[in-house]
């Protein structure tokens, strides 16, 4: 039976702009802060960057306009969503749901270390004498803090998802992404301004195609999946609020866009600073916590700077993890029948109890390993390199063979737009090219293919 008016009035959007802010709010994360800078500038700078704004419209919005549609044909959860077309694949959304409780139990092991940053910001971070290092040692082994600013970044992204759908998420993200822009830009204003940023600026954007081997482009492809989380289900569970009027396809390459602008502001705002210092770029969030408090150091102002840069990614964090919460509460109410804020308690405590261990990883249980990584580098490993893109191949096929390419047109179209003349290409290549490439990358990225 469908959900009554009154219930179906909690799961939808107040606008368009709404479902705009929340997706480009799931999509932008920490990985546009650290990783997409650090791969551009190995992989050939400005090539590198051409190569991944060719894969965002080639893969990424492609993937994007395949599981909106989905979520917006039955108005579901990721579960539903599959099972309503065909009983046998409500595993697939599972799946979806699985990985977004993971990598939420994980991602908030780096939320919390952002609340720390943001005071320690204020507190003597930024101060000369301070070794960025040693405190970034002391800090992650500290199994009582980790704790501390682990429920308190949780209980951050729970208040806003027990609030709702257009009350919670999307007035939370109306706020933080706009203010997150405008801090990148005033960041990139700040380095490209410093003394000696020219070199940083050279090592983004000036183009080596020499450096673009396959594996280039595998990380650039790679890269564009990730970013937008296709795979995690929230697309679908932010497409089923979505209003029949709206145009997917449209919304899609702005959701694409409002990432990828993110990360190009990114590069801008951060590698041309860490080489004014001095100091060589790493990839990982060894480059936030780490290298970028020491340029603050550096810097006139580094203080407000810092504070600044950390609030920035505190936005950034949060857009994301309450995506993840959401694609699992939305679950839980709408299969389960279980009210929002029971719900949602409930799934957040359950992260939480996955992710403690996590957060000790770094410290009092850094010798638990399995498979021979940590607790934590097990949970990043499991959902970036086999969850992410097994969801992705499953949804593809799923699209192509079992819902059939024209239906999912049909949704995409129903707002009535000229994405009909791109319908069979667009068919064509989620049915047949998208699987078989993201395959390849699974492959390279397990290292089974070296």
């Amino acid at each position: 039976m469908e959900e009554s008016e009154q219930k179906q009035g909690a799961f939808r959007w107040s606008g368009n702009l709404g479902f705009i802010m929340a997706s480009a709010g799931a999509a932008v994360g920490m990985g546009n802060l650290w990783r997409f800078p650090m791969l551009a500038g190995q992989g050939g700078g400005g090539a590198f960057v051409l190569i991944y704004l060719v894969c965002i419209a080639a893969f990424g919005i492609p993937m994007l306009i395949a599981e909106i549609s989905l979520g917006r044909r039955g108005r579901k959860d990721a579960f539903e969503s599959y099972r309503s077309i065909s009983p046998k694949w409500g595993a697939v959304g599972i799946l979806a749901i699985v990985t977004s409780l993971v990598g939420l139990a994980y991602y908030t092991v780096l939320g919390g270390w952002v609340l720390h940053y943001i005071l320690a910001s204020v507190t003597g971070l930024t101060a000369p004498e301070t070794d960025a290092a040693a405190h970034f040692s002391a800090f992650t082994a500290d199994a009582g803090q980790q704790a501390l600013y682990y429920v308190a970044y949780m209980a951050i992204t729970l208040g806003i998802v027990m609030a709702g759908v257009a009350k919670g998420i999307e007035k939370a993200c109306k706020v933080m992404l706009p203010l997150l822009f405008l801090f990148l830009v005033a960041m990139a204003v700040r380095s490209c301004t410093l003394p000696g940023a020219s070199e940083g600026l050279e090592f983004y954007l000036k183009p080596d195609f020499s450096k673009l081997t396959p594996g280039v482009w595998l990380s650039a492809l790679g890269q564009v999946f990730f970013s937008l989380s296709v795979g995690a289900g929230a697309g679908i569970t932010y497409g089923s609020y979505l209003d029949k009027k709206a145009s997917i396809p449209r919304n899609a390459a702005i959701v694409a866009g409002f990432d990828t602008l993110a990360a190009l502001l990114a590069g801008f705002a951060i590698l041309p600073a860490v080489f004014s210092a001095g100091l060589t770029p790493e990839i990982g969030p060894g480059l936030m916590f780490i290298v970028l408090p020491e340029v603050f150091q550096t810097m006139p102002g580094g203080a407000a700077f810092s504070l600044l840069f950390f609030v920035l990614v505190l936005f950034a964090s949060v857009t994301t993890t309450i995506a993840f919460l959401e694609v699992v509460v939305s679950f839980v109410v709408r299969t389960c029948r279980v009210e929002r804020k029971k719900a949602s308690l409930l799934c957040a405590g359950l992260a939480t109890l996955l992710g403690i261990p996590c957060a000790f990883s770094f410290g009092m249980w850094s010798g638990a390993t399995l498979f021979g990584k940590t607790l934590f580098d097990l949970a990043d490993y499991t959902v970036s390199n086999i969850c992410l893109p097994i969801s992705a191949i499953l949804t593809c096929i799923f699209i192509g063979w079992v819902w059939k390419p024209k239906n999912a047109v049909e949704e995409a179209t129903s707002g009535g737009l000229y994405f009909r003349r791109l319908a069979k290409p667009w068919s064509l290549w989620v049915k047949y090219a998208m699987p078989l490439l993201i395959f390849f990358i699974f492959l390279s990225s397990t290292g089974i293919l070296g």
